[in-house]
């Protein structure tokens, strides 16, 4: 399977309708090192559009739990357990993988790994369907290199 694109339909999730505005997924493992980095931005995306991102873990839920208090994420997990349905139903290739999905369920922008440019587009996006004020959801002077792969 090939990975999802810009365009593509999303995949429906259960008790996740698309046709409620823009929606993150954001798609990590507990041990990923990429994920840890990438984690605090979740923070800042729940912050500037509360309820528009979730997580989709690759852990069971306990792990989960401990992560999310652990790196502040402050969005709700959902469990992907073995054999990671949700995951292969997006083509994960890696983690942390974000996508955000439009009404309609197509996705408007995909960012596979740590990308600053691309955390930033995506909450840029999300503004804009919004009408939310724009933010920054990772600066140069955070701390957090600029791209770091999966």
């Amino acid at each position: 399977m090939s990975p999802l694109e810009v365009g593509d339909r999303a995949p429906a999730l259960p008790g996740l309708p698309f046709d409620d505005g823009p929606t993150g997924l954001f798609f990590y493992k507990v041990t990923c090192p990429t994920c840890q980095l990438a984690a605090p931005a979740m923070k800042a995306f729940e912050d500037a559009f509360p309820g528009r991102v979730i997580a989709i873990g690759q852990d069971p839920p306990p792990a989960l739990e401990r992560f999310t208090r652990a790196y502040a994420m402050g969005i709700r997990s959902i469990e992907d357990a073995p054999p990671y349905p949700l995951s292969d139903a997006y083509a994960i290739v890696s983690v942390p993988t974000l996508f955000l999905v439009g009404e309609g369920g197509r996705i408007l922008e995909s960012v596979g790994a740590w990308d600053r440019t691309g955390f930033n587009r995506v909450a840029a996006r999300i503004a804009e369907l919004t009408g939310a004020d724009p933010v920054m959801i990772s600066s140069p002077d955070d701390g957090r290199p600029d791209f770091k792969p999966g």
